[in-house]
């Protein structure tokens, strides 16, 4: 019987869920099963799946849910006390299939995710319906930022061998994926735990060179303080690395960012993006930010605000700041909730306006374009397009762009 997963949250979440319901299927359940793969990144997150977890319940009467993700591993007692939910399973176990047949005796299964020492080697199928792989290559985060929860809910940094990373990317390439992503949850943290293996930027020089005939590999988040000297060196040389990045930046002030207990400051930023706009002029950056951490006055928002222009920043993913349980940053004195919510909006604001600058800039050259489903594919540098009509998913080619709509470029 087919296993239905609702994902939420980052894009490791999103493959692993296709994974387990593999998994799940393999294990040829005959139950209605309803998979809800959690996140807790924020508060929102967590009300989320609590609010499809009921839907759900309402919807399919004698449907079996089972909560799995980082919420599962964090707030296991808040999953297992809802009466909709059958099961709780951690997020170590959920990629394998004997979590997934039936044990009414173990309603929780969550694991010490802090001893897990090795990255599961899960499969990583083309997700369905989608022109683009996703393959995870770490998991877990060493990094302890008093705002975050994730370290508890992945453990500590774990990377998977280069050669098994190799072996399952020229999987994918042998499958028809044009792009792989490669995704983890502190990305650039790749390779440290591994006896002689290389680093993030050692990898992507393994995967190109042994997989000549691969179109595009990207790179999912990374931090930019750890990047590597491989990875740059890749980033100014390797054509097929796409020139986009995703910045764990979180904020523009210095105290802000010593209270988070981040690896860089202010100037660290803007010097990492002035470097990488010189080595590859056509770049396109996104970051992470977060609006309203505790503490943060108007004048330190203001320094956030501005990192928008001086690092050239175009994709945000704006966070209005929400406490985490047994994080140190819940502690601290909080910023009102009516403040968090206008500075996040005007965050978002001045993204928008930066991403249209950009839009501006992109009218009349020719870009390499992957195809996606509804008309609509994606730039070298992410940006999205819309093609015309006929362009099947999948298609890579040069298309003119002559004109946007404030978000999302045109091309004939």
């Amino acid at each position: 019987m087919p296993v239905e997963v609702l994902s939420f949250g980052c894009r490791l979440n999103a493959v692993e869920g296709e994974a387990l319901r593999r998994a799940a299927e393999a294990a040829r359940r005959n139950d209605d099963l309803v998979v809800v793969n959690t996140c807790a990144v924020t508060a929102e997150a967590s009300r989320q799946a609590r609010k499809a977890i009921r839907g759900v319940a309402r919807e399919r009467p004698g449907a079996r849910i089972v909560v799995t993700g980082c919420g599962a591993q964090v707030e296991t007692e808040d999953y297992a006390a809802m009466p909709e939910v059958a099961a709780v399973i951690g997020n170590h176990a959920k990629l394998s299939g004997d979590s997934w047949r039936v044990q009414e005796t173990a309603r929780v299964r969550v694991e010490d995710i802090m001893a897990v020492r090795e990255a599961a080697i899960a499969p990583a199928p083309r997700m369905p319906g989608r022109t683009r792989a996703f393959l995870p290559v770490q998991n877990g985060c060493d990094h302890r930022c008093t705002f975050c929860v994730i370290p508890f809910g992945r453990g500590n940094s774990r990377s998977v061998p280069a050669a098994a990373v190799i072996a399952q990317a020229r999987t994918l390439a042998e499958d028809g994926a044009r792009e792989i992503v490669l995704t983890g949850v502190d990305l650039t943290a790749y390779g440290r735990d591994l006896p002689d293996g290389p680093g993030l930027g050692g990898l992507v020089k393994a995967i190109l060179a042994a997989l000549p005939d691969l179109d595009r590999l990207r790179l999912s988040s990374i931090d930019s303080v750890e990047a590597d000297a491989d990875l740059i060196d890749a980033l100014a040389t390797e054509p097929r690395l796409m020139p986009h990045l995703h910045l764990s930046l979180q904020a523009g002030d210095d105290l802000v960012l010593k209270r988070m207990k981040r690896r860089h400051a202010r100037a660290d930023a803007i010097a990492f993006c002035a470097r990488v706009r010189r080595l590859r002029p056509d770049i396109v950056l996104g970051a992470d930010l977060i609006a309203g951490f505790p503490t943060e006055t108007e004048a330190q928002f203001a320094r956030s605000l501005a990192l928008i222009e001086e690092c050239g920043l175009t994709q945000l993913h704006v966070f209005p700041y929400s406490p985490r349980p047994g994080t140190p940053a819940a502690r601290m004195p909080q910023v009102p909730g009516a403040v968090i919510r206008a500075r996040a909006a005007r965050l978002r604001e001045a993204g928008a306006a930066s991403l249209a600058r950009r839009l501006d800039a992109e009218v009349g050259r020719v870009r390499r374009v992957l195809a996606e489903r509804g008309g609509i594919g994606r730039t070298e540098g992410f940006l999205p397009v819309r093609l015309p009509a006929g362009v099947a998913p999948g298609t890579l080619d040069a298309f003119t762009v002559t004109g946007h709509d404030g978000q999302v470029l045109q091309a004939a």
